[in-house]
């Protein structure tokens, strides 16, 4: 991001007008120049660049960080998991300022109205190209963590064509992947060959023959330096979405591999390794507690956001948030096989400060094209913020509840936690686009099933443990599974088959009873076979009848052990 003297002066200036008088979007942008935001103090030779977690975002969206997201065991109370004025405070970030905005949800709805949407691959390639300008290419590497092909509705109705096409646009050097394997085995193989730049995953293996299933690293000389960069795949995608549509792959941490892929990489003459990880933040942080060697660990799938490089030991680690709402520039001065000297930033693409690379732009109304007339369409309108993120629950994904609920006449409904989904504004319209945005995936069906109470609770208990096991390495790094119709506490603290207690059903106010069956629908299931209607058409046809929907936040879970 800016550094704390421009946060400092930038902000100082915009909470002055923003506590005094309704700010508009003309004046927050008097005080934010592509020039400010694109501002460096270049040090070294070579610089990194990452976007990840860009889930078929190609154009500026509104997304609202989370309100809650909790840290177990030695990640309690550290970056990434503070928000709100914490997070501000940590980082000495002002109130109401871009970052602010950008950063953290206090004040969303007024900031978003203020400084308007926030990334669009066109403003990435903008940022891209101004620092392979500023720098020399020579000096330049440009590298994607994944989630890239999946997330919305052009991506999935292309299999991930459109976002292959519009990224050969920003040239990256390099890519690993997770929600990408989605598409299938053939379709993933076949996206890979096409591209002009390694897809890399050190630890994917054939089942078969157990050998690797595609490249471990890829070596680079930069301003000099020779680099090694290692990609590192999600490693719970078997687990986290269907194996049947990647059956001949087997994943895993495999952190022997990563040992011995940073030995090799380093007998064969790189003076700098990057991984290049879609691990999640704190599985990367324990991994390089444990693997010597890594000196930067570009990070991904939780979607943090860091405004500044977080250290383990002699390695950086870097979060560059989702959605394309950021790129990350990182300096570094490199000498005798080591990080000496480093400069970092936290690029924020507000999409009204940054301008539009033409040749991307191109590439983007090109992709969008076919879909144009159906992401326009309106369904309906909100009075209230949709939004997703948070540990327990978003507005937008107890609008799905509601449907599914009332679709598919259940008395409980479950939607998984994902990390994925743009916002929608009060007052704005709700297309086809943003409940796509929220609901794009390859195995949508909405299944409707017969579910007792005990298992209910152990629904609820292995997702709980999935997200507050305090070894990261036990963690798939999701958020809760919402709940419909169901209320419950949990104490994140206990150990798994203890945390949810008070099960309730909203309905009727009666405890949920073990041994009683309950009408569930659900989407995403991981389960081949699972018959349904896609969950988008529900959805749509609940806001359809609605027309206006308003949806206030989640009170029905209760929250101790904090």
């Amino acid at each position: 991001m800016l550094n704390r003297r421009d946060v400092l002066q930038i902000g100082a200036a915009t909470a002055a007008l923003l506590g005094s008088s309704p700010f508009t979007r003309a004046l927050a942008q008097q005080r934010l120049t592509q020039a400010e935001l694109l501002k460096f103090e270049a040090v070294g030779t070579v610089t990194l660049l990452h976007v990840a977690d860009i889930h078929g975002q190609l154009v500026p969206i509104y997304f609202r960080e989370p309100s809650i997201n909790l840290g177990v065991g030695e990640a309690r109370g550290q970056p990434p998991h503070l928000t709100g004025t914490d997070f501000l405070k940590r980082f000495g970030i002002p109130e109401k300022s871009a970052d602010a905005y950008a950063l953290t949800f206090e004040e969303f709805e007024a900031l978003a109205k203020s400084y308007g949407k926030i990334g669009g691959l066109d403003r990435a390639a903008t940022v891209a190209k101004t620092v392979r300008a500023e720098r020399g290419d020579d000096k330049v590497l440009l590298l994607d963590g994944g989630d890239t092909w999946q997330g919305s509705l052009g991506a999935n109705a292309s299999r991930g064509q459109d976002m292959a096409d519009c990224m050969k646009w920003l040239k990256p050097d390099a890519m690993t992947g997770h929600w990408e394997f989605t598409l299938g085995q053939a379709r993933v193989t076949e996206l890979i060959d096409s591209l002009d730049f390694p897809f890399l995953a050190l630890n994917i293996r054939d089942t078969e023959w157990n050998e690797p299933a595609f490249d471990a690293y890829k070596m680079f000389e930069k301003g000099g330096i020779k680099i090694a960069v290692l990609g590192q795949a999600f490693p719970y995608t078997p687990v986290a979405n269907p194996r049947w549509m990647m059956p001949k792959w087997s994943f895993g941490i495999r952190e022997d591999d990563a040992r011995a892929q940073v030995e090799k990489v380093r007998k064969a003459g790189a003076q700098l390794v990057v991984l290049l990880s879609h691990n999640g933040f704190d599985v990367d942080r324990k991994l390089a507690s444990r693997v010597g060697g890594i000196d930067v660990i570009l990070t991904s799938h939780t979607h943090d956001a860091l405004p500044e490089v977080v250290k383990v030991g002699k390695t950086l680690l870097v979060a560059s948030g989702s959605h394309g709402k950021f790129i990350s520039r990182l300096d570094l001065d490199v000498r005798g096989g080591e990080v000496r000297d480093f400069r970092y930033k936290l690029i924020p693409l507000l999409a009204d400060a940054i301008a539009a690379d033409p040749e991307m732009a191109a590439a983007i109304a090109k992709a969008r094209a076919p879909y144009a007339t159906q992401l326009s369409r309106v369904v309906g309108q909100t009075d209230s913020l949709l939004y997703r993120r948070g540990n327990f629950s978003g507005t937008f994904d107890d609008l799905i509840c509601a449907a599914l609920l009332k679709e598919r006449d259940a008395e409980i409904a479950l939607s998984p936690g994902f990390r994925w989904g743009t916002s929608v504004l009060p007052g704005q319209a709700i297309t086809i686009e943003d409940i796509h945005n929220a609901t794009a995936i390859t195995y949508p069906q909405v299944y409707r099933i017969a579910m007792s109470g005990e298992r209910l609770k152990d629904v609820l208990e292995d997702v709980a443990d999935n997200l507050f096991n305090p070894d990261p390495y036990y963690q798939q790094g999701g958020d809760m599974v919402r709940c419909g119709g169901l209320g419950y506490s949990i104490d994140i603290n206990k150990p798994i088959g203890s945390r949810i207690a008070a099960m309730t059903h909203l309905k009727t106010g009666a405890p949920i009873d073990p041994k009683k069956e309950y009408v569930v629908a659900g989407w995403a299931s991981v389960n081949e076979g699972t018959e349904g209607p896609p969950v988008w058409e529900l959805v749509e046809r609940y806001i359809a009848r609605e027309k206006t929907v308003h949806v206030q936040p989640n009170s029905a879970v209760k929250i101790s052990g904090l």
